[in-house]
């Protein structure tokens, strides 16, 4: 009851590069179970800076009910001027909490649960909006860590892609994640520029560091295009407004200015969600293929709870996860 572990990133690392199946199916897992109501995941709380305004740190607590059910919180800051500094945007730090006593048995390095995550929904979005893990050409926005945990787990699950083309406002950066995407075993190249990377993409991944919309010509997606809409902040109000729209979780998405948030706003009503990425596994809703299909995942916190959970039990049969002798000074009242 009273043991402690503590699990590195590279650690983490080395059981995500051996374990994404297991992940991407634990991450569907969870969605459902969100779905059922098995889950508890209260609004995202964002410590922000007055000095520094597009830099925030954010606490996701969140519950999973199971055996064993376990609690948790994930504390993630972003910042994203540490791109520039050639420095990953994201850092956290996960602890997980067991559900009978409340006492947290676990802290892990969670900037590579996040990414996890993150990739698994992504990857588990496009299959189910675009219906096959067969895609001709692949657009990627955003040459940064998220966009490369994508591609890697594309890679782990199989998918068959033609073409994969890296659009980055650095170029330098979108030639290494060129480079990268071809070590997986994919053919790519580098855009230009925005236009011509998503043109005539089968899937978009927008996996970016912008907190405003750029994208707003109305004609910048095909009909049937699959949007996965990581960033959450690249896509203009109308374009969202005039899309099949899938959402994680509608309340949480609907929230801190992402891009269905600034349509909701700007619509004064949610008509334009077509439903939940967990509805839409279900058969509960379908999609047409009249207008771009877009996938806005918030990025739910008991994603990170499932995610760290497998990660940490791993690490403990496997002997990584570092026991921390007697973390509790106290552990009986008596």
């Amino acid at each position: 009851m009273f043991s402690f572990h503590v699990l590195g990133g590279k650690d983490i690392r080395a059981v995500i590069e051996k374990s994404r199946p297991e992940l991407y199916a634990r991450v569907r897992d969870t969605y459902l179970a969100h779905h059922r109501g098995e889950t508890i995941n209260p609004r995202s709380y964002f410590l922000r800076f007055p000095e520094k305004p597009n830099a925030r740190i954010i606490a996701l607590p969140a519950l999973v009910r199971g055996e064993p059910g376990v609690a948790g919180i994930k504390w993630i800051g972003s910042f994203p001027d540490n791109v520039s500094r050639n420095i990953p945007r994201a850092s956290a730090v996960l602890l997980l909490n067991d559900f009978e006593t409340g006492y947290p048995f676990a802290c892990l390095e969670a900037a590579q649960i996040s990414a996890a995550r993150t990739a698994a929904s992504a990857v588990l979005g496009a299959e189910a909006l675009h219906g096959s893990r067969v895609a001709r050409k692949v657009a990627v926005v955003g040459a940064g860590v998220i966009s490369r945990n994508i591609l890697e787990f594309l890679r782990a699950l199989d998918w068959e892609i033609s073409e994969v083309v890296i659009h980055d406002a650095v170029a330098d950066y979108a030639g290494k994640a060129a480079r990268y995407t071809e070590s997986l075993g994919y053919s790519s190249s580098v855009g230009t520029n925005l236009a011509d990377a998503v043109d005539r993409a089968d899937i978009v991944v927008l996996a970016t560091t912008a907190g405003e919309p750029y994208i707003v010509d109305p004609e910048a997606f095909a009909p049937g295009q699959t949007v996965l809409n990581v960033s959450l902040r690249d896509i203009g109000p109308d374009i969202i407004a005039a899309a099949h729209n899938v959402l994680d979780d509608v309340d949480h998405c609907l929230n801190a200015d992402t891009s269905p948030h600034l349509a909701e706003q700007q619509l004064g009503h949610r008509d334009f969600i077509d439903g939940t990425l967990a509805e839409l596994l279900l058969g509960e809703i379908t999609l047409g293929r009249d207008k771009p299909r877009i996938f806005s995942p918030f990025g739910l916190g008991v994603l990170d709870i499932a995610v760290g959970l497998e990660i940490f039990t791993t690490g403990v049969a496997t002997g990584c996860a570092q026991a921390v002798p007697d973390f509790f000074a106290e552990v009986a009242r008596w």
